[in-house]
C-alpha cells in the first residue's frame, strides 16, 4: 500500500511526465518543479503543468490541437502505469479497497453497481490533464448486437493525457479481490494511477485507477503475448484487426447512455461531458456531434433487453 509520506506528497494537478512502474523512466517537460515520491518511496523531482482553476469556471476550455493518432509516449505525462496485479494492490487502502475512476458508462452508479455490486463511496470528482475520446473499438458492442460496423458507429470511450483539459468523473472503491477480474474485463486499456479532486478542488486522499488509451502494437505484444489466437478470440472473430482508431464513431446506444448518466450527475457533469468529450478526430465535441451527424441519438431507445443496462 502507499505510505503516508507518499500520500501527503502527491500534488493533485495535471502532471506532465509518465512513469511506468516497470521501467522507472522519468523526463522533464515543463520548468515548474514538483517533488513527489515514487511507489517505492524514493523521492524524485517531477514537473507539472499549470491548469486553469476548476471552481467557478463556466467557459469551455479547449486543449491544444493534437494529431488524431497519438502513440503513448512515457515522456509526456507524469502518471504511474500499472502493469501487474501487484501494482494495483500497491494502491489499496489499509482495509483492502482500490479507487476506480469512471468516465463513461461508470458515470452511472447503477451501471457501476451492475459491474461492482459491493462498491463503496460512489462520488463525483474532477480529473485534470485528460480528455475523453471515442477512438476505441469495443467487442462487447458486437456481442450485444448494438455495434453498427456499416456506419462505423462502433466506438467506446477511453481517456488520454491532454494538456489543458479536465473531466468531471466518478470515483468509487472496489475490493482488492476484484482487481484480477477488473484487469481482465478492461483488457485492451492502459492502466494509469491518476489523481482526482472533488468539485471544490480538494484532493482525494488516494490515487484512482483510470483506463486510458493503449496502442495496437503494445496490446498485441503485451496483453495478447504475441498470440494471434488470443487476439482472434477477443477481436478477430468480429473482423476487427485494429482497436485504436480515429476514423470511427460512437456506438449510438452507448453514447446515449453516457450522456444520460452525466446528466443525472448534474449540470456541471452534463456540460463537461458534452464539451470535453470528442469523437475520433479530437476536434468535434459530443455537443457538436449530437447537433449534426449524431442527431436523433438521444431520441432512440435501447433494445428491450438492454434498457436497464443502457438507460443512463
Amino acid at each position: 500500500m502507499l505510505s503516508n509520506s507518499l500520500l501527503k506528497s502527491l500534488h493533485i494537478s495535471s502532471i506532465h511526465t509518465v512513469r511506468s512502474r516497470s521501467n522507472g523512466r522519468y523526463s522533464r517537460s515543463n520548468p515548474t518543479p514538483l517533488l513527489i515520491h515514487s511507489f517505492a518511496g524514493a523521492p524524485s523531482t517531477h514537473w507539472r503543468v499549470s491548469l486553469p482553476p476548476f471552481a467557478g469556471s463556466s467557459s469551455i476550455h479547449r486543449a491544444k490541437t493534437m494529431a488524431p493518432e497519438i502513440p503513448f509516449d512515457p515522456s509526456t505525462c507524469d502518471l504511474a502505469e500499472l502493469i501487474t496485479e501487484a501494482d494495483f494492490h500497491s494502491l489499496c487502502s489499509p482495509d483492502g479497497f482500490l479507487s476506480i475512476c469512471g468516465f463513461g458508462s461508470l458515470l452511472s452508479e447503477k451501471s457501476a453497481r451492475s459491474t461492482f455490486p459491493e462498491l463503496r463511496d460512489f462520488r463525483v470528482g474532477v480529473l485534470r490533464g485528460f480528455r475523453r475520446v471515442f477512438a476505441h473499438v469495443a467487442p462487447i458492442f458486437y456481442d450485444r448486437g448494438i455495434a453498427r460496423p456499416e456506419t462505423a458507429e462502433i466506438s467506446s470511450l477511453s481517456v488520454e493525457p491532454c494538456e489543458g483539459e479536465w473531466l468531471v468523473v466518478t470515483v468509487f472503491e472496489i475490493k482488492k479481490e476484484e482487481v484480477s477480474a477488473f484487469m481482465e474485463r478492461e483488457h485492451e486499456f492502459r492502466f494509469l494511477a491518476a489523481f482526482p479532486e472533488d468539485l471544490e478542488g480538494k484532493p482525494f486522499t488516494r490515487p484512482a485507477v483510470v483506463c486510458a488509451r493503449y496502442s495496437d502494437d503494445e496490446y498485441f505484444r503485451i496483453r495478447c503475448k504475441g498470440s494471434r489466437e488470443i487476439f482472434f478470440e477477443r477481436y478477430g472473430r468480429h473482423n476487427i484487426d485494429k482497436i485504436w482508431r480515429d476514423d470511427i464513431l460512437p456506438c449510438r446506444v452507448y453514447l446515449r447512455h453516457c450522456v444520460l448518466a452525466a446528466k443525472n450527475l448534474g449540470q456541471i457533469a452534463y456540460n463537461n461531458f458534452l464539451d470535453h468529450t470528442f469523437i475520433g478526430d479530437r476536434k468535434t465535441t459530443i455537443r457538436e456531434y449530437l447537433a449534426s451527424r449524431g442527431s436523433g441519438i438521444m431520441d432512440e431507445e435501447p433494445p428491450e433487453e438492454l434498457k436497464s443496462r443502457y438507460g443512463g
